[in-house]
Formats: C-alpha cells, structure tokens, sequence
C-alpha cells in the first residue's frame, strides 16, 4: 500500500476586478498562479473586497497546521517574483501553524476586513 502523504497547505489566489488584472502593472499574473500550483493546490476566488491590497494570496493551514492552532494568512501586495517564492518557501516549510511565518512576509501579511 503506498504511504499517504499528509494534505498540505492550500492556497487561495485572487483574481478578479483587481488582482490577476492589467490594473496591477509588471506582473505575469498566469506565470505566477502556475508557479504557485506547482508547490500547492490553489483555488482561484473571485474578488476577495480587499483590491488595495491586490495581488492577494491567502495561505491556508493543512490538517497538521489547523490542529497545531493554525489560521489562514492573508498576504497582499505579492506583486514580484521573489515575494511569490518567498511564500512558497514558507509553504514548503509546512506554513500556518507548522512553521513560524517568516519576516519577509510579515511585510505583506494584514489582517482582512470583517464582513456584515
């Protein structure tokens, strides 16, 4: 029987009115979700409501990371490719709740806004 790995993280990347469009300038919005799928299952959402922040990832904790008390981090302004491998690098480290968030993304974490 092969050897089950356990589920990783899960990233959400945004890409509506905002993100993932022109509006965002110098970014291969295409480049960088196929970049993010090769570390992590993705899901593309539709508008997220926080376009000041675009482009917007959300990382959300694997089983590991929600049962060591991990929460989704939401990261914006992920507008270059060193800051897409920067999440990626933390997503391979086993990301929310495994591994401690890095310095580098605490510059681009923020918490979103609550909705009614």
């Amino acid at each position: 029987m092969p050897e089950m790995k356990p589920a990783p993280c899960r990233i959400v990347v945004c890409r509506d009115c905002c993100c993932g469009s022109p509006k965002v300038t110098g970014v291969d919005h295409a480049a960088q979700t196929a970049r993010l799928a090769e570390c992590a299952p993705i899901r593309i959402s539709e508008c997220l409501d926080v376009c000041d922040q675009a482009n917007v990832i959300v990382v959300q904790p694997s089983a590991a990371g929600r049962t060591a008390g991990g929460r989704p981090v939401w990261l914006g302004l992920v507008n270059d490719p060193d800051a897409t491998e920067d999440v990626l690098g933390w997503v391979r480290d086993g990301g929310p709740g495994v591994a401690p968030l890095p310095d580098i993304l605490e510059l681009y974490a923020f918490k979103p806004p609550r909705r009614p």
